[in-house]
C-alpha cells in the first residue's frame, strides 16, 4: 500500500465453498423453533446470506434459519492459538526514504553516503550498534514498540515506523540524519478490546472438472506496518533574527533604552550623539541688586 506494508502471520481457511443453501451460524438472532421464525428474503446485515424461510438443523441440539450463501460457512472462532506463520518474525524489510526541504535546497535520503552495496548485504538496524542501516528485522521492530511478536501475530495489529527528519542546517551542526522510532497504533486497551487486532478476507475462485464454481475463503491476520515520515528544518538567518529581536523589544517598550545604550557605548561618534542628545544647563546664582540714594542739602 501507500506508505504501508502487510505481513501475514495467521490464517483461517474455508475451502470448497459453493453457492448453495445451508443453516446459518447459531446466535440469538438466527436460532429458530420452526419456519415461522425465519422471514423469507430477509438479509441480516451481520449474517451470511439471504434467508430462505426454512428452519433447519444446524446440529443435533440447535436449529437456525437457512440462508442462500457460500456454503459451508466460515467458522472464524477456530483461530489457531499459535500463529501459523510464527517464523515471520525473522523477515527483514529494506525501507527507502527521501525528503526535500525546498526552501533550503536540501535533498536527503536514509541510505547515507557512506553506505554501499556490500554494507547493505550484511547490516541490520540496531539502535546501539548500527543506527544507520535501513534494513529492519520485524522481531526487532515489534520489540522496540514494547510488544511480543508471537502474541501480536495471533490476531494481528498495526505498528508505526516513525522516521524523524528534524534537521539543524547550520554549518556548525551540519548533520541531517533520520531517527527511527516504533510504536503500536491500534487499540490495546484491556477494557475496550472489541474486535482487536488486524484482519481482512479474500477469496480464490476456481471451477471443478464438472464446471461447478467454487472458492476458498481466507481470513488473514497479520501486522500492518505504517511508515510515517515527519520533521522540520531550520537555519540561522541574521535578518529574521533582527526582526524578531526588534519585535520583542518593541513589545516590551525597550527599544529606546537599548538604542541609546548601543549608540552611547558602541558607536564611534558617541560623544557627538551625547552632546546633541543631552543639554547641560548651568544655573548661575542671582546677583543682589543694591540701590544707593544720596541727599544733598543747603543751609
Amino acid at each position: 500500500g501507500d506508505k504501508t506494508f502487510f505481513v501475514l502471520t495467521n490464517l483461517v481457511m474455508t475451502p470448497g465453498q459453493t453457492q448453495s443453501r445451508c443453516a446459518e451460524l447459531p446466535n440469538p438472532s438466527t436460532t429458530c423453533a420452526d419456519d415461522c421464525d425465519c422471514i423469507e428474503g430477509y438479509n441480516d446485515p451481520r449474517g451470511n446470506g439471504i434467508r430462505t424461510g426454512l428452519c433447519e438443523n444446524y446440529s443435533s441440539t440447535v436449529k437456525t434459519c437457512e440462508v442462500l450463501s457460500w456454503c459451508p460457512l466460515e467458522l472464524d472462532s477456530k483461530l489457531p492459538k499459535r500463529a501459523l506463520l510464527a517464523a515471520a518474525e525473522n523477515f527483514t524489510v529494506l525501507i527507502k526514504n527521501s525528503i526535500t526541504y525546498p526552501k533550503f535546497n536540501i535533498h536527503k535520503k536514509n541510505i547515507l553516503p557512506h553506505i554501499n552495496s556490500s554494507y547493505l548485504n550484511t547490516c541490520e538496524f540496531s539502535r546501539k550498534t548500527d543506527p544507520d542501516c535501513p534494513i529492519f528485522r520485524l522481531r526487532y521492530i515489534v520489540s522496540e514498540a514494547g510488544e511480543d511478536f508471537q502474541d501480536m501475530a495471533v490476531k494481528g495489529g498495526v505498528l508505526g515506523i516513525l522516521i524523524d527528519w528534524s534537521c539543524d542546517l547550520d554549518w556548525w551542526a551540519g548533520k541531517c540524519h533520520p531517527k527511527y522510532t516504533f510504536r503500536r497504533l491500534d487499540n490495546t486497551h484491556l477494557f475496550n478490546n472489541v474486535a482487536p487486532g488486524y484482519d481482512f478476507r479474500f477469496a480464490k475462485y476456481y471451477k471443478t472438472p464438472k464446471g461447478e464454481e467454487q472458492r476458498t475463503l481466507f481470513k488473514a491476520y497479520g501486522i500492518r506496518f505504517d511508515v510515517i515520515v515527519f520533521g522540520t528544518a531550520g537555519k540561522f538567518g541574521i535578518v529574521p533574527t533582527i526582526v524578531n529581536v526588534g519585535a520583542a523589544l518593541s513589545f516590551l517598550s525597550l527599544v529606546p533604552m537599548v538604542t541609546d545604550w548601543f549608540i552611547l557605548t558602541c558607536m564611534k561618534k558617541r560623544d557627538l550623539y551625547s552632546r546633541q542628545k543631552v543639554t547641560y544647563l548651568v544655573e548661575e546664582p542671582e546677583k543682589e541688586s543694591t540701590s544707593m540714594s544720596t541727599t544733598y542739602g543747603t543751609q
